[in-house]
Parts: C-alpha cells; sequence; structure tokens
C-alpha cells in the first residue's frame, strides 16, 4: 500500500513540483497539497496521511506552530520539516515541537523522497549540514569530563534503539513494553540527559559518546 502524503508549502511552483515528482513513484500517493496550515487539524483528520512535508514560513499560522496540532490530529504520523532555514533557533523549536526530519530545500528534491522512506522506516532524517549544527551545538554545551547521567540499563538500552533510528512506536516493540511505558522512559531520559527531546538527546549521545 502506498505511502500517503500531504504537502503545506506556500511556494506554488515547488509544491506542484514536489507533488508531480512524488505522483511518479508508486511507492506514495499525494493525498493533497495546501498553500497554509490554517486549516491543519481538518486537513489531517480528512486525508489521514502518512508523512506530512511541512514548509516553516507560510501565511498566518508557521509550521512550527502547526506540528502539535497535527500530532494531536493522528499521533502516529510523521513530520519532515522542508525549509530553507537553517539557523538553530528553528531547528530546535521543529525537532522538539515533534518534527521528525529537517531537509533543506537548497538540497536536491531526490533527498527529500529519499527522506520520506527514511521517515516511513522509523528514521530521523536531517540534512548533513543540519546534523553537523546539530553535533556542533551540543559539543559546545558538553559537560566536564567524567560527568555522569545516572541512566539505569534498560534507559541505556532505550537510548541506543533512538540513536538507531527507531521512534517511539518501534521502542515500545522492541523493549515490549506499551507505547506509554516507552514515552515515560524516554521523558526520564531526557531529563537525566537535560534535553527536550529525542533529536537533542541523539546529538548529545553522539557528541559525549554517552553509551
Amino acid at each position: 500500500m502506498p505511502t500517503s502524503l500531504v504537502f503545506f508549502e506556500d511556494n506554488i511552483e515547488l509544491r506542484k513540483a514536489l507533488v508531480n515528482l512524488l505522483d511518479r513513484s508508486e511507492n506514495y500517493v499525494v493525498a493533497g497539497d495546501y498553500n497554509d496550515v490554517s486549516n491543519v487539524v481538518d486537513i489531517i483528520k480528512e486525508k489521514l496521511p502518512d508523512v506530512v512535508i511541512l514548509d516553516i514560513n507560510m501565511p498566518g499560522m508557521s509550521g512550527i506552530e502547526a506540528i502539535s496540532l497535527i500530532k494531536e490530529a493522528k499521533p502516529d504520523i510523521s513530520i519532515i520539516m522542508y525549509t530553507q532555514f537553517e539557523d538553530e533557533e528553528k531547528l530546535f523549536s521543529s525537532l522538539c515541537a515533534g518534527a521528525d526530519g529537517y531537509i533543506l530545500k537548497k538540497t536536491s528534491p531526490f533527498r527529500l523522497v529519499d527522506a520520506i522512506g527514511e521517515v516511513c522506516r522509523g528514521g530521523a532524517p536531517l540534512s548533513p549540514s543540519i546534523a553537523k549544527k546539530m553535533l556542533h551545538a551540543f559539543r559546545n554545551r558538553q559537560k566536564p569530563a567524567g560527568h555522569h547521567y545516572e541512566l539505569t540499563s534498560k534507559e541505556s538500552e532505550i537510548l541506543q534503539l533512538l540513536v538507531k533510528g527507531h521512534s517511539v512506536k518501534l521502542i515500545a516493540s522492541e523493549m515490549t513494553v506499551s507505547y506509554n511505558t516507552a514515552r515515560t522512559h524516554l521523558k526520564n531520559i531526557y531529563n537525566k540527559l537535560h534535553v527536550n527531546c529525542g533529536k537533542e538527546a541523539i546529538a548529545k549521545i553522539l557528541a559525549e559518546k554517552i553509551i
């Protein structure tokens, strides 16, 4: 069954070009494409897409503001930010709000196609320059050597799954616990690592070689 997609992008020419590109693939079907996110909740509930491609700077509500609304309307949905913005503020705001990937428009459109496949497999696709920014940010915040976060063996195991790109749902399945239990473990881990979301946790793990 093809992956269902919805686009929110105010650049009409770009949006139509991406829709045409993805419509050529038997793996994807574009359920809708829109100029803004003013009716995002109704659209998500009606179309029930698997993946949302979301611009940041749009008329009215921004893409970042829409993330939580989209996740509330369909918790298992995947969101890929597709944007020109490379600054850390928008990057971390997007990821911590619940975005599952962050791809820059200056990269090839085919990178976006690859990112959709990655996020459907439970990954967290990032443009290379964005991944570097995350690592750089956390290296600058790195705690002194010898600092211990007092992670339990189970929490360390969950972190290993997170680094592999597992979603909360996949982590719950792998650990044979409920979805809510997995979320609780992750929240406890984020508190111990002093981060706000999974993407920040991954960057910190890689930067500090925690596991």
